[in-house]
């Protein structure tokens, strides 16, 4: 069960991952409240089979006692003891965004709209394409667009270009917005964590790139959308969200298609959302979804 209360402006986020035993939440708020902290919000999960504890917990910074550097040395005490893995977040520290898209710009397009009006915690800082249509939409929200043409010949030369760019701008999300592009093992690796892709299916059903074609030929009465992190392994990434529409022997692949989309759009800010929230930890294959 989570428990909250109404956030304040500035707050920090402990994300917590290790092994399950007694005194875990104890010894955090315990931590917490010894520096003045007000906690806004606790979530917690155990996973049985894998004897596992996972943890988000975030409090107001008003008369809290500790900077960050004083924090990480005086919390890495608990954490060694517990055997966590942790990270810890600031809500005021906005995450910077490249979005990546190709001809298709549904996606895009609702994650520029919420982006404006605040519904996302992140700055999108740059729009990567590998086609020109995304262009005009770039320019009326006044974001950088970046063409990058991209051959199987030249895949490699020009991922290293993108690499160069996203760092110079200190990209801390990579969001593939239909994105129709499968990108290397070392681009992966390099952003490890930190790339989020929509596939227009319920996965692990229907991979590859025409999942409605597919499905109709299935003649399936669901249809859905998957948001997951990226690995090396194509559309085996940990899942984020999905979301099902039904679907009838009426439909026809464009039917499909444009049900589809509205499945992309919803699965995808979702993640994204969660992701800026600091509101997920992922093991294994799995994720977990803090509220």
């Amino acid at each position: 069960m989570a428990w909250r209360q109404p956030l304040s402006t500035s707050s920090g986020i402990l994300l917590i991952d290790c092994p399950d035993r007694r005194g875990i939440v104890v010894a955090i708020a315990q931590f917490l409240y010894t520096h003045g902290a007000n906690i806004l919000h606790a979530d917690q999960h155990q996973d049985n089979e894998a004897g596992r504890f996972f943890m988000r917990i975030e409090w107001s910074l008003e008369g809290f006692d500790l900077q960050e550097a004083a924090f990480r040395q005086e919390f890495a005490l608990i954490a060694q003891q517990f055997t966590m893995v942790w990270r810890l977040a600031w809500s005021e520290q906005r995450l910077r965004i490249a979005v990546f898209v190709s001809r298709y710009q549904h996606c895009l397009v609702d994650l520029l709209h919420r982006n404006q009006i605040g519904e996302l915690a992140g700055e999108v800082a740059l729009i990567v394409s590998n086609h020109q249509e995304a262009k005009p939409l770039a320019s009326f929200y006044g974001i950088p667009f970046h063409d990058f043409q991209v051959t199987a010949a030249d895949r490699l030369e020009v991922e290293k270009q993108e690499i160069e760019l996203l760092e110079k701008n200190h990209i801390d999300l990579i969001v593939l917005a239909r994105y129709m592009q499968i990108l290397s093992p070392q681009f992966v690796s390099r952003f490890a964590e930190k790339i989020i892709n929509v596939h227009h299916s319920f996965l692990p059903a229907f991979t590859g790139a025409k999942p409605y074609h597919a499905a109709f030929e299935r003649g399936v009465k669901l249809i859905g959308a998957t948001s997951h992190y990226v690995t090396e392994e194509l559309d085996e990434g940990p899942i984020i969200e999905q979301d099902v529409a039904r679907v009838s022997h009426r439909d026809q692949v464009q039917d499909l298609v444009q049900k589809g989309r509205d499945l992309e759009r919803v699965v995808l800010s979702r993640a994204v959302r969660w992701h800026l929230e600091h509101r997920i930890l992922f093991y294994g294959n799995k994720t977990v979804i803090f509220d």
